[in-house]
């Protein structure tokens, strides 16, 4: 294990990896709440229930909650492509930020660190590092439109577009398909219900932040589709 887990006290809250899974996707969320004491003692508390692998907090300083080989309690209710069972197959990072403000460079750096280290141990690729909200649309919206996925792209850690193109349809039905492929959990109604305009606020907070409280657009469904054509959602290999 890397240095980070020997440096934390563990949090209570976690068990085995079901069915034999292991991580196999990085799932970013944000704390919410007005300090990283304040998050951690919450991860650690065996009566609220809830914990993540590690805790970042804004200086940079990394808490190591639970053992990454363990199943942690950060996901919910929650799907990525055709991983129901998300806390199973993925290592949670928790990021102190109320919500409402920018990332600090030191804590950005200490993610970077962090899944530098990480992805290759688990053999994660880039594409499997995703927000809550990205897993859990219209019930969660961390890490939120002022977290930096172009940053971590750069760096081989995510993924990102920077353009699409212009024009096309704000079609129901595409968006829908594409969704799907790149993995969002999405329903096929071919109509823009309100699960599929959770799931577009999903896409456009992390992809389009300047469109994520407006409708649907062309441009963005395109962009969606170049991001399913050029990353298309891998199923997990089952355990042997």
């Amino acid at each position: 294990m890397a240095d980070h887990q020997a440096a934390g006290a563990l949090s209570p809250n976690h068990g085995e990896r079901r069915g034999g899974a292991m991580p196999d996707m990085v799932v970013l969320h944000y704390t919410a709440m007005e300090s990283a004491a304040a998050a951690r003692e919450r991860l650690c508390d065996p009566a609220a229930e809830v914990s993540a692998h590690y805790l970042i907090a804004a200086d940079g300083e990394v808490a190591a909650l639970v053992p990454e080989e363990r199943r942690a309690w950060h996901a919910g209710v929650a799907r990525w492509g055709a991983v129901t069972d998300v806390n199973s197959h993925s290592i949670g990072i928790e990021l102190a930020n109320r919500g409402d403000e920018p990332f600090a460079e030191a804590q950005m750096r200490a993610l970077e660190g962090l899944l530098a280290e990480m992805l290759p141990r688990w053999r994660i690729v880039p594409e499997r590092v995703v927000g809550h909200a990205c897993i859990a649309p219209g019930r969660k919206v961390d890490p939120g439109p002022r977290f930096d996925w172009r940053r971590l792209a750069l760096q081989g850690l995510a993924v990102w577009l920077d353009c699409c193109r212009p024009g096309g349809l704000a079609d129901a039905g595409t968006f829908q398909r594409v969704a799907l492929a790149f993995g969002y959990p999405t329903p096929a109604t071919g109509a823009w219900d309100p699960e599929t305009l959770a799931v577009w606020q999903a896409f456009a907070a992390r992809f389009r932040p300047g469109e994520a409280a407006g409708p649907p657009t062309g441009p963005g469904v395109g962009h969606l589709e170049r991001l399913a054509a050029r990353w298309p959602v891998q199923d997990p290999v089952p355990p042997a």
